[in-house]
């Protein structure tokens, strides 16, 4: 098995331990707050920071810093390596205190303001959100130095830790859920948890304290390549300005993925009560997959395609993408359809009463006609930035984000949440499919698909066919479901076993 096919399966199985993870914390929560205004406000809350978090340390300067901190292994060693590291570091850590102290001091206004976070709430509700989004800056603050540590790391062809860290930040805020936010404790066999009754306000801890132990699993890592701090900064040093050129538009193509989310927030606060929730978990449901397959193979692809591209290694640089690009064809289109039609059972464990289980049903399965484009998405966006090409990940971002609002205004009052999931759906597989587009055009041959496109397809719809029989029995629940998966999964397998060998050999 080749070093991407091990470092890729490693992702994909500790993504996979957080999200089961996650799913618990999720469904904790929803039993707990349910499609409430006190809920709807605590996801509102959370897109400032995460938008600070990932245009700083997050999506943006950790794909803009692998290619160029590769480029530093090869050419000077870890030494130099981590001094620019910490000039990177140290950059970062003062912009994001800066920011969240401008924040802070406006949260009201940004949440009343017509074009901000949540314009449709009433009075008190967005003073909550505005008190709730101080203190997830506490949380942002210390993700602003593990995204980058993430970055090196993997930079290292490390990436055990930086998988591990999202299960450390889930532990942290399932205290949030289990014994911060209730009122009375949950009973464990004869064992009743303490309770501290903190509402909402206990979520924002549990987070607190989960970002900071997502910091501290990567801490062994940082001392196993001997880390060493430079104090300084030095906006003159040549990598810092290599960095920064990158990071320029890719700082603009992050914040056009945020506005995506500002501006569905900001049109569904308009709505029903419980819209921004039920658009919470079904982008939830619909990132489980993603994440294990698309993320994961993004993330461990990054390093080696840099270095392929550092090396001038054209031809093994297409292959890599090819292979990519097939396997994500394998898992994502037989996995959306048998999903999309089992889900209901598992959304119904969240405990919403009838009318708050079919829409996040329907909204889950609107995200998912996506799930292929969004994992398309990790590979052809990378494929630029190896390039250190940032500028037409960023045009492509920007026509992205006009397309969603263009059809989220219209679908979402309209059709509700799902209309929301819609509009999602079809802006980024257009987006998905137009960077590919390009990259194939210089690099000929990653769109030789027309095997595993036709495998794919029949194997998927005899897989949905079966599924939706089994579906259809009177015995109804999430055994069933399970069930379903099952023979659903080992009908299509043999349709994309080629994909999966390949996968084995990336």
């Amino acid at each position: 098995m080749s070093h991407l096919a091990r470092s890729t399966l490693i992702i994909a199985f500790f993504f996979g331990v957080e999200k089961v993870l996650g799913f618990i914390r999720q469904v904790l929560t929803a039993r707990t707050f349910g499609l409430s205004a006190e809920l709807d406000a605590f996801n509102a809350a959370n897109n400032i920071p995460d938008m600070i978090f990932a245009l700083i340390s997050g999506g943006a300067l950790a794909i803009a810093f692998i290619p160029v901190l590769s480029e530093y292994l090869q050419k000077g060693g870890r030494p130099a390596a981590w001094d620019l590291f910490s000039r990177i570091a140290n950059l970062v850590f003062l912009t994001t205190a800066v920011l969240s102290v401008i924040v802070a001091l406006l949260a009201h206004r940004m949440v009343q303001w017509g074009f901000g976070i949540a314009p449709g709430f009433d009075a008190a509700q967005q003073s909550l959100v505005a008190d709730l989004m101080r203190l997830n800056l506490i949380a942002t603050l210390l993700f602003s130095l593990s995204g980058l540590i993430i970055a090196s790391l993997q930079a290292n062809q490390h990436f055990l830790l930086p998988a591990i860290a999202p299960s450390m930040y889930d532990l942290g805020a399932l205290f949030g859920v289990v014994i911060l936010a209730p009122q009375s404790g949950y009973q464990i066999g004869p064992i009743t948890l303490p309770s501290y009754g903190m509402g909402v306000y206990g979520l924002v801890y549990g987070i607190i304290l989960g970002s900071a132990m997502f910091l501290a699993i990567q801490i062994p890592g940082m001392i196993r390549y001997q880390f060493r701090w430079t104090p300084a900064i030095d906006l003159h040093h040549s990598g810092v300005q290599q960095v920064l050129r990158l990071l320029a538009p890719r700082i603009l193509t992050v914040l056009c993925i945020q506005v995506v989310f500002l501006a569905q927030d900001n049109i569904a606060s308009r709505l029903a009560e419980g819209t921004i929730s039920s658009l919470v978990y079904g982008w939830l449901f619909m990132q489980v997959p993603e994440t294990l397959i698309g993320t994961a193979l993004g993330t461990a692809l990054l390093p080696t395609i840099s270095e392929q591209i550092t090396r001038q290694e054209w031809s093994a640089f297409r292959q890599s993408l090819n292979s990519a690009i097939r396997v994500i064809l394998a898992l994502t289109l037989p996995i959306a359809a048998m999903m999309a039609i089992v889900i209901r059972p598992v959304v119904q464990i969240l405990g919403f009463d009838a009318a708050g289980t079919e829409i996040v049903v329907w909204t889950t399965r609107a995200f998912l006609l996506g799930l292929m484009g969004h994992a398309l998405m990790e590979v052809a966006a990378r494929a630029f930035y190896a390039q250190q090409n940032a500028r037409t990940p960023l045009l492509a971002a920007a026509l992205t984000t006009t397309m969603f609002i263009i059809l989220a205004a219209l679908l979402g009052p309209w059709l509700g949440a799902p209309g929301f999931g819609l509009a999602n759906a079809a802006a980024y597989t257009a987006q998905a499919l137009g960077l590919l587009y390009l990259v194939q055009r210089r690099f000929p041959g990653i769109y030789s698909l027309k095997s595993t496109l036709l495998r794919v397809v029949l194997g998927t719809a005899l897989a949905a066919l079966v599924c939706y029989a089994i579906m259809q029995l009177p015995y109804k629940g999430l055994y069933l479901t399970i069930l379903s998966l099952a023979i659903g999964c080992g009908l299509v397998l043999p349709f994309i076993w080629k994909e999966i060998k390949l996968l084995v050999k990336l």
